[in-house]
């Protein structure tokens, strides 16, 4: 019988104190990271860090939530060294089993305290925003909440990707702000309403392409796609809810030390270099969460953002976000 994730982790728990004791490593010269960015995306800025530092990087690519299942089993006999998932999510279900170590606060103060763990056990290392992707030509009003898409006239015309970490962290938020009921009734909606694809980008390309009206995805995807073939070449746009909506959802790519070594410290504090915040910035549009290093003119300000109120502490019940997804049948 397949284990369920809050059994792991109440596994991983038995194991916790006996993982996170183990004293810092100054001589390892090379480190695997669980990685739940797209490759595409990040092993560029890995192939840097590689290269400027000599040390060597194996890095284990998956979806956020697969690598949180699996480091959760693992526990103390995982081979990982760093969690670099896709959102808070991820790395709060980690943390929670007590998995990843406190980090510095020398590495802590770089970011302000709202993208990070409140027991410093992770570290946001860029910002990205849920919107609604969508093609003007067949969306000439833009919904006033994502509750609305459960309504009949968007039925077949609406893409989201359940599996994806992503969608995954925005259930969450909509279940500590709506609650588990009107979350599983929205999503119970959503598998009458929706076309569902594996990743964000394949959202964007059905949007792009017309196979569907409109898709939830985070933003960077198009700025992408914009920077690719031209911002006027594209078919889409991207809008917001209203304000306050939880389909305005801020969250925050992050890395967490599962085993603690000079060479996984270093790997975060490249992340959260001006070299590391500027190439989110340039190269995959994703928002910097230093000081110093300020996101493309193009991009709405974080603090412009209409988001929902929320801590991102409070993302970190995945395995009560996956029941629910599966109670609607979406995976």
């Amino acid at each position: 019988m397949k284990k369920t994730l809050s059994y792991i982790v109440a596994g991983a728990l038995a194991l916790s104190l006996t993982a996170c004791s183990n004293p810092l490593d100054e001589d390892k010269n090379s480190i695997t990271v669980y990685a739940g960015r797209s490759e595409s995306l990040v092993q560029p800025l890995i192939d840097s860090f590689q290269e400027e530092t000599g040390i060597q990087v194996e890095v284990r690519y998956a979806g956020s939530a697969e690598l949180a299942a699996q480091l959760l089993e693992e526990g103390q006999n995982s081979p990982a060294d760093v969690f670099f998932a896709q959102d808070a999510g991820a790395l709060g279900a980690v943390s929670k089993a007590g998995l990843l170590i406190q980090l510095p606060d020398s590495i802590l103060e770089k970011v302000p305290a709202s993208y990070s763990a409140a027991d410093g056990s992770w570290i946001g290392v860029s910002g990205r925003v849920r919107v609604l992707n969508y093609n003007p030509q067949r969306v000439s009003q833009l919904p006033q909440s994502v509750f609305d898409l459960a309504q009949p006239e968007w039925k077949g015309r609406v893409g989201i990707a359940p599996t994806n970490a992503s969608f995954q962290a925005f259930v969450t938020a909509m279940q500590v702000i709506e609650g588990d009921a009107k979350t599983l009734q929205w999503l119970e909606a959503m598998k009458e309403n929706a076309v569902l694809y594996e990743k964000n980008s394949a959202i964007l390309e059905a949007v792009e392409s017309g196979a569907i009206d409109a898709g939830l995805i985070n933003h960077y995807y198009w700025f992408a796609r914009g920077q690719e073939v031209g911002f006027e070449n594209l078919t889409s746009k991207i809008g917001q809810f209203a304000s306050g909506d939880v389909g305005n959802l801020i969250n925050a790519a992050g890395v967490g030390i599962v085993a603690d070594s000079k060479a996984a410290r270093q790997f975060v504090e490249y992340l959260l270099s001006e070299t590391g915040q500027r190439y989110f910035a340039d190269q995959t549009s994703e928002y910097p969460l230093i000081d110093g290093v300020t996101a493309p003119v193009d991009l709405t300000p974080l603090a412009e953002i209409p988001a929902p109120a929320i801590d991102l502490n409070d993302l970190d019940r995945l395995d009560q976000t996956l029941d629910l997804i599966r109670a609607a049948g979406l995976i």
